[in-house]
């Protein structure tokens, strides 16, 4: 029986092989095209075989899925972890920086990201896989959100409602994010989209005036 610290090692190798596999795939992807890259050509950027890449990903647009859920659970993680009394809207600018941080944690890495960006916003197939992770994305948002303000996500209609906003406000930056925008310019989208909607996202309390 292997001991943890064998089982943990293991796991970081296999983490750092997907890790690999993801990154050739997205930048052939983000140059190349989708529907003009094929998984050989992948496993040949990355240097490993097809049979190691249907280990960890069944093709390659589920390497762009996999890539959007790991951002939907940084995001997620970063909102549970940030404090109680934050206002919603400031907490949920820290929550969708992370994953916008992380695109500019390299110089080199900024241009890539934005290129993989507008690739899954303007291929159709990979579009609808985006459009279909933000329901799930909304659904965690929202009972995030409700268990903060300490209301039922059955019957009151702010943490969907909220979510919502919050994911319209992120995918606003994305469709704006432009050749050489910087860390600080993207900052400041994320920061006006946020603004926009803040009055609301701020006012989970408010009820309807009594009749």
């Amino acid at each position: 029986m292997r001991s943890g610290a064998d089982r943990s090692l293991a796991e970081r190798k296999r983490q750092l092989v997907a890790d690999e596999l993801r990154d050739a795939a997205l930048m052939l992807l983000a140059t190349k095209g989708f529907d003009v890259v094929t998984v050989d050509d992948i496993v040949a950027a990355a240097g490993m075989s097809r049979r190691t890449f249907f280990r960890y990903y069944a093709s390659k647009e589920d390497v762009v899925v996999r890539f959007l859920a790991d951002t939907s659970g940084d995001i997620i993680s970063e909102l549970a972890a940030r404090p109680p009394a934050e206002p919603p809207s400031v907490a949920l600018r820290h929550a969708l920086w992370v994953p916008l941080a992380a695109c500019n944690d390299h110089p080199e890495h900024s241009e890539r990201a934005r290129v993989v960006v507008r690739l899954i916003l303007d291929t159709p197939a990979l579009h609808a896989r985006w459009l279909e992770r933000q329901i799930q994305w909304r659904a965690e948002l929202a009972a995030e959100l409700a268990d903060r303000c300490g209301l039922d996500p059955d019957t009151d209609p702010y943490p969907r409602m909220a979510a919502g906003m919050a994911l319209l406000a992120l995918d606003t930056v994305l469709q704006q994010w432009q050749p050489g925008d910087d860390e600080r310019h993207l900052a400041t989208l994320t920061d006006r989209a946020i603004a926009i909607v803040a009055p609301a996202l701020d006012a989970p309390a408010v009820s309807p005036a009594a009749d």
